[in-house]
C-alpha cells in the first residue's frame, strides 16, 4: 500500500489525527440527489464497515445525501455511533450539462475551477467549503480517528487542495465506494487508499 506525503496548510500541533474519507457506494442514477444505494452499493457499504470496524473511530460524519449516509450507516451501526450530517459535505452541483455530455462537462470544471454551468457550483467554491469542513473536524477531533462520508468530486477537490497533482484523471479512477485514509500530524499528511475493489 503506497503512501503519499502532502502538506496541509494552516494546521498546527503534533497530535496525529486520522480522517477516513469515504466516497459513497454505487447508486443507480436518478435526478433526485436523495437516491438510495443500489443492491451492489448496499453490499459494498457492508464492505466499508468490514474494513473500518476494527479502527477506533470516535465519530462518523456524512453528507446529507442518502447515498453517502447509507454508505457509512453500517459502520456507524456496528460502532454504536450516531451519524452527524454536515451540509457542506454534499456533492458539487454540476448544473445544466451542455452539449457534449457529463464527462466533458466535468472535465471542463477541473480545467477551469471558476467555471460554473447554469445552476451549478464552481469547483473552487466546492473545494473551499469541503476544506473548511476538514479543517473544522481536525480542530474538533485532535488525536482522534473519524469517518467522513462524501462524494467523488468533493473528495477529489479536498485532496487537491493539499496535493495539486490530484485532478480530473484522479477523479476518473475513483470507485464507488472508495476510502482514503489521511493521517494528519501538524502540517504533514500521509495519504493512503484503503479500498481495494474486487474487480
Amino acid at each position: 500500500m503506497s503512501a503519499r506525503q502532502i502538506k496541509l496548510p494552516g494546521v498546527s500541533g503534533s497530535l496525529v489525527t486520522v480522517l477516513y474519507l469515504i466516497r459513497h457506494a454505487h447508486a443507480d442514477w436518478a435526478p433526485d440527489e436523495d437516491r438510495p444505494l443500489s443492491a451492489q452499493g448496499c453490499v459494498d457499504a457492508q464492505g466499508v464497515a468490514d474494513l473500518l470496524q476494527p479502527v477506533p473511530i470516535s465519530a462518523v460524519y456524512s453528507s446529507p445525501f442518502r447515498r453517502a449516509r447509507d454508505t457509512v450507516a453500517p459502520l456507524a451501526e456496528r460502532l454504536g455511533l450516531p451519524i452527524h450530517e454536515i451540509d457542506d459535505l454534499r456533492e458539487r452541483e454540476l448544473g445544466t450539462v451542455p452539449a457534449g455530455g457529463f464527462m466533458v462537462a466535468v472535465k471542463a470544471t477541473w480545467e477551469d475551477p471558476t467555471l460554473a454551468f447554469p445552476g451549478g457550483e464552481p469547483n473552487a467554491a466546492a473545494q473551499r467549503r469541503g476544506v473548511a469542513v476538514i479543517q473544522g473536524l481536525l480542530d474538533r477531533h485532535p488525536g482522534q480517528q473519524i469517518a467522513i462520508g462524501t462524494h467523488g468530486n468533493l473528495l477529489a477537490l479536498i485532496l487537491q487542495r493539499f496535493d495539486p497533482s490530484v485532478g480530473f484523471a484522479f477523479w476518473q479512477l475513483l470507485t464507488m465506494p472508495d476510502v482514503y485514509r489521511l493521517e494528519v500530524e501538524g502540517d504533514r499528511v500521509t495519504r493512503d487508499r484503503l479500498w481495494r475493489p474486487l474487480s
